[in-house]
């Protein structure tokens, strides 16, 4: 069982209830419940089943090992919103110009109607949950126009969601609440909140002007409301009793996580479960305190592996290994200094979270989008390593077609069925890979990468991260270069070409 804790988040493991008419047949087999654990920020090379050696994260690699590890698995995108958009979907974020990096207050990026992994398998009849990290906005009509104190609309339920717990947008920005199906979880009505992204709230403090009230100070940014002694991008006032304890959010998100699970284990699930671990600000439980030589940030990566636990132990209780496939993976790259002192650089020491790899979060090289990624499933899957090429932007396809449900034929879809490759009976990955960090992309085909020119930065001197851009094409060989050191455009010309035009006809696709 998921360890009990004695804090204010202490699990409460409910008793599943309903029944559920039988399902018909997917191709596979009857049709399984289905978890995605999605971390926030976890690089290629952070976690210990994928090569890390500074810390040991038992329940993860026992996870690791029951399933299918992939070795080249890409997000959409190398920073949260574009990435999870795509993920949901199955549309690639570029198609769209609001996608980016969302303010806490921003409208819903996924319109309602909008085909989604939850819809579909609503329509399966799976009951569907989405539990964690948001970013995705709410609301609509624009920035700042959403009824906080009242219902949120649109919101998860509008795109297929039945039960919703989630962070509106990420652990460092406000509004620094908890919203349960579209409404401010404890909201004491006489205490209402204000969220505004323009400017400060009259009688507010800010990080800017009180940093002697800050118990984590900033490196960079982060100087607006302050929030559990922690200073927060956007202003916000009220709601006291609503407000999360950083320390505790991993358990409150477990805690509701278990629950759905057992409340709905007789019949088919659906949960889209993302953690804050590990984005900033990194204030792990205290019991987690020190099991790592790597301050916070190596700190909330062993909170992370006991979430993995709470998810899987629950499984094993409730005897569903065999019936529910579990899916872990992260958003985009890691970042070290994200905007906090928490001595995340200073106590790094050998641990290399991007791997072998270039880049990092907010990168078009490698480190931005290619993430861990590993699937479970007792006695359907075999245990062992894929090499194949798999992406993100397929869970939409994929998963409708595990649930017996496959998408229409009536739109282009970007999402491929690779439902065959992620359950280990093909080592055929999907025939090409989109990266994308900002507005520029990269196409990779046979391990061979090209990246368009771009006029961006090369490199965030905040997060002292290589982005990739060039005003020059670049082609990069990934099997012998997989450093991304050596640009072969110029010796390679008619293949940086074709991948060229690949790429701009894609952008034409509809």
């Amino acid at each position: 069982m998921c360890p009990m804790q004695t804090t204010k988040s202490t699990l409460i493991l409910l008793t599943g209830l309903a029944s559920f008419p039988a399902m018909s047949q997917s191709r596979v087999g009857s049709r399984p419940n289905i978890i995605v654990i999605l971390a926030d920020d976890i690089g290629y090379g952070d976690l210990s089943c994928y090569g890390a050696t500074a810390l040991k994260m038992s329940h993860t690699d026992q996870l690791a090992a029951k399933g299918l590890k992939f070795t080249h698995a890409y997000a959409c995108a190398s920073t949260s919103t574009p990435s999870r958009y795509g993920l949901l979907t199955g549309s690639y974020p570029w198609r769209r110009n609001d996608t980016g990096i969302a303010r806490g207050d921003a409208p819903m990026i996924i319109h309602p109607g909008q085909t989604t992994i939850a819809s579909q398998l609503q329509e399966a009849g799976y009951t569907t949950a989405a539990i964690g990290k948001w970013h995705l906005g709410l609301g609509e009509g624009g920035f700042n126009c959403q009824a906080w104190n009242d219902s949120v609309t649109p919101g998860p339920r509008q795109i297929g969601f039945d039960y919703s717990y989630i962070m509106a947008a990420t652990g460092d920005r406000v509004p620094c609440v908890y919203l349960e199906n579209q409404k401010i979880s404890g909201l004491d009505p006489k205490d209402p909140i204000q969220v505004d992204y323009n400017r400060p709230i009259a009688g507010e403090p800010t990080a800017a002007d009180h940093p002697e009230m800050l118990t984590m100070q900033s490196s960079h940014g982060h100087n607006q409301a302050i929030v559990n002694g922690i200073g927060r991008i956007g202003y916000m006032k009220g709601g006291s009793k609503a407000r999360w304890v950083d320390e505790n959010i991993a358990d409150t998100l477990a805690e509701k996580a278990v629950n759905f699970i057992r409340k709905n284990n007789n019949r088919p699930f659906f949960l889209y479960f993302c953690t804050q671990d590990i984005h900033v600000p990194r204030v792990p439980h205290h019991r987690f305190k020190g099991t790592t030589t790597m301050g916070p940030r190596g700190d909330a990566l062993m909170e992370f592996d006991w979430t993995v636990s709470c998810i899987t132990q629950t499984i094993a209780d409730l005897h569903l290994e065999e019936k529910t496939v579990i899916i872990v993976t992260s958003d985009n790259g890691p970042v070290v200094d994200d905007g906090y002192q928490d001595q995340a650089v200073e106590k790094l020491g050998n641990h290399t979270p991007g791997g072998k790899l270039r880049g990092g979060k907010y990168s078009i090289f490698e480190a931005g989008t290619r993430i861990p990624f590993f699937i479970s499933w007792p006695g359907i899957i075999t245990p062992g390593v894929s090499d194949a090429v798999v992406s993100h932007i397929d869970f939409l396809a994929t998963l409708s077609s595990l649930a017996g449900h496959p998408l229409s034929d009536d739109k282009s879809w970007d999402s491929l069925d690779q439902l065959d490759t992620w359950l280990g009976k093909s080592r055929n990955g999907r025939p090409f890979v989109i990266e994308q960090s900002g507005k520029t992309l990269a196409w990779i085909e046979d391990l061979v990468k090209y990246i368009e020119p771009s006029d961006g930065s090369t490199f965030d001197h905040f997060t002292h991260t290589e982005l990739g851009n060039s005003t020059e094409p670049q082609l990069y060989y990934l099997k012998s270069d997989e450093g991304e050191k050596v640009n072969q455009a110029s010796n390679h010309l008619k293949q940086t070409e074709n991948l060229r035009l690949k790429l701009d006809n894609l952008k034409k696709k509809k």
